[in-house]
C-alpha cells in the first residue's frame, strides 16, 4: 500500500516543497520537487499520483499571477440570513470567475461583521468588476456588496504542511517586497500557451516531462512552448507550480490538514500601507497578505492577511505576535479584527475573455 496521508514522513517531505516552493515556470517540475526534498523522482511521482487519486491532494497545476491578467478583488457580501447558503451555492456552482467562496464570522459584533459571505473574483480584461458583482448580487438576492481590489501583494503561497510547526512571531530576515497589480496584455499565442499551462493535471499526466502533451495541445514545438512560458514567467505572469492539499475537508482517513482559517484585518495610517504590509507579510505563518482598502464599513482596514491552523488559540497567538511587531516598528493600528472562516470551497478562477462573454450571454439581464 502506498501512503496517501499528508502526515506520512515521505509525503510530508514532498509536500513541504511541492505546495509552494516551486516558483515560476520550471521545465521539469517534479524533478525539481525531488531535488529540493531529497526524495527520488520516481517516488515523488508515485506519491503525488496516489495522494491525488485519494483526494489528499485536490489538484496539481501551474498557478498564474492572475491579478496581472484580470481585474481581481476580494468581495464581501451582505446577505439576508435566509439567503446566505443559496448565495454560497450560486457563487461556487454558477460563477466560474469566483475562486474562494467562504462564509465568515467574527467573535463579536464589530465593523463589517454583517458581511458574512466572502469571495474572490477575477473578471477578464475588457469587463468590469462592478457589473459582475451587480449581476451576482441581484441573482443572489443580496443587500450590499463591497469590492476590495488588491493595491499590493506582500505574501502569496499556500504551504500548509511546512507551516504546521512555525512558532508565533517567526518571520524572515527582511521586510516582504510588494508586488504591484498591473494588468498585462497578451497576444493570441501567449493566451494559447497560458491556457495549456494553467489547466489542472490529470493523474496520467504526472510524469517526468509533463509539458510535452501541453505543447501538443497548444500546437507548438516543445522548445517554442518553453520559450513562450519562460517569457511569461519573466513578465511576472506565472505564479508557482503547486500541489494543492484538500485543507477544508478531512481526508479519506479522517485526517484534517487545517481546522481554522483566519482573515486578519489591520487599519494603519494612510501613507504607511506599504511599510505595514511589508512588516506583516514577512511573518511565515501567513499564506496571503495584501494591501486592500475596505473603507469605513470595515473600520478603514487597509492591510489584510490569511493564516490557517488546527487550533484557534494558536492562530490568535500568531496574530498577537504580528500586532506586537507592528507596535515595535512604530506603526500605529487604529483598528484590528479577525474574520473566521466556516463553510468554504475553493476553485481556480476562470480568466478567459471568451468564457466571460459566454457567461454574460447567459446571466446578463435583458
Amino acid at each position: 500500500m502506498i501512503a496517501i496521508e499528508h502526515t506520512d514522513i515521505v509525503n510530508s517531505k514532498i509536500l513541504a516543497v511541492s505546495e509552494d516552493q516551486i516558483k515560476g515556470f520550471v521545465r521539469k517540475p517534479f524533478g525539481e520537487i525531488a531535488k529540493l526534498c531529497g526524495v527520488e523522482e520516481e517516488v515523488v511521482l508515485e506519491r503525488i499520483k496516489a495522494m491525488l487519486s485519494a483526494g489528499t491532494i485536490r489538484r496539481v497545476r501551474q498557478t498564474l499571477l492572475a491579478t496581472n491578467l484580470a481585474q481581481g478583488a476580494l468581495v464581501a457580501w451582505k446577505m439576508p440570513h435566509d439567503k446566505l447558503e443559496s448565495a454560497f451555492d450560486l457563487m461556487f456552482q454558477q460563477d466560474p470567475f469566483s475562486g474562494h467562496v467562504v462564509v465568515r464570522s467574527t467573535d463579536s459584533e464589530t465593523a463589517g461583521s454583517e458581511y458574512r459571505l466572502w469571495t474572490t473574483i477575477k473578471v477578464p480584461q475588457g469587463f468590469g468588476l462592478k457589473q459582475h458583482t451587480d449581476i451576482l448580487l441581484k441573482k443572489a438576492g443580496g443587500e450590499k456588496v463591497k469590492i476590495m481590489p488588491a493595491k499590493g501583494i506582500f505574501t502569496l503561497g499556500v504551504g500548509h504542511v511546512r507551516r504546521k510547526t512555525i512558532e508565533p512571531g517567526a518571520r524572515v530576515d527582511r521586510p516582504a517586497g510588494m508586488i504591484r497589480t498591473e494588468v498585462v496584455r497578451l497576444n493570441d499565442l501567449e493566451w494559447r500557451v497560458l491556457s495549456a499551462l494553467k489547466r489542472e493535471f490529470a493523474i496520467e499526466e504526472i510524469s517526468p516531462n509533463p509539458w510535452r502533451s501541453r505543447a501538443i495541445e497548444a500546437d507548438l514545438p516543445l522548445e517554442r512552448f518553453f520559450s513562450v512560458a519562460e517569457d511569461l514567467d519573466k513578465r511576472k505572469i506565472i505564479g508557482r507550480f503547486s500541489t494543492f492539499l484538500e485543507h477544508v475537508k478531512p481526508s479519506a482517513g479522517g485526517i484534517r490538514v487545517t481546522r481554522f482559517n483566519a482573515l486578519f484585518h489591520w487599519a494603519v495610517p494612510p501613507g504607511r500601507e506599504m511599510q505595514a504590509g511589508s512588516e506583516v507579510g514577512r511573518h511565515e505563518i501567513l499564506t496571503h497578505c495584501y494591501w486592500r482598502e475596505a473603507g469605513p464599513e470595515f473600520g478603514n482596514v487597509n492591510i489584510m492577511a490569511v493564516a490557517h491552523g488546527t487550533e484557534k488559540q494558536r492562530l490568535l497567538d500568531h496574530k498577537a505576535s504580528i500586532d506586537a511587531h507592528l507596535e515595535a516598528c512604530g506603526i500605529p493600528v487604529s483598528y484590528t479584527n479577525v474574520f473566521w472562516g466556516g463553510r468554504s470551497e475553493i476553485k481556480p478562477s476562470e480568466i478567459s475573455p471568451i468564457a466571460y462573454r459566454e457567461w454574460l450571454q447567459l446571466h446578463q439581464p435583458g
